[in-house]
């Protein structure tokens, strides 16, 4: 995010969050993306009911799609309803989706949505990172590294 960060702007705010992807991928690198939505999910997502845990996403005949994302049905919309699980169009340049395109079939790297937010304009915003998974021993090993930085803080802290 270039233009503002999430403390001194009154517009950003995060509407889901993958906390399991920083342990279940190596997150190599990230990239924002905007999302096509219909009115009755932009709506479901200012009341907050989103969930991007178990979704991917996926380059397709030149297009990047948003995977398994749900967002929670609008309870005032009545005619436009939409569906909760359908796979929704990313918006990315041609250049960063050649270059999406090329990591995920030739260099074996998965899609993974990071977080969801509202960026300072009050648009929907999808980041989305270029992960490798990683296999148990590294989940172990990234393990013992952060509990071994929970220990040191607690010793700073209280090792008079």
């Amino acid at each position: 995010m270039a233009q503002g960060n999430g403390k001194s702007d009154p517009n950003y705010k995060v509407i889901a969050e993958n906390r399991r992807a920083r342990y279940d991928y190596a997150i190599e690198d990230d990239l924002e993306c905007g999302i096509m939505l219909e009115g009755s999910e932009v709506k479901s997502l200012r009341e907050g009911g989103s969930n991007i845990a178990e979704s991917y996403a996926t380059v397709e005949d030149g297009e990047l799609w948003l995977v398994n994302g749900y967002i929670a049905p609008y309870k005032q919309a009545r005619q436009f309803k939409h569906e909760e699980r359908r796979r929704r169009k990313l918006l990315v340049s041609r250049k960063e989706l050649a270059n999406l395109w090329s990591a995920t079939n030739r260099k074996g790297m998965t899609l993974v949505p990071l977080v969801m937010y509202f960026n300072h304009r009050g648009m929907v915003k999808l980041k989305i990172g270029i992960a490798k998974g990683k296999k148990n021993h590294d989940k172990r090993a990234s393990d013992a590294k952060r509990d071994w930085g929970r220990q040191k803080q607690r010793l700073l802290r209280h090792g008079d």
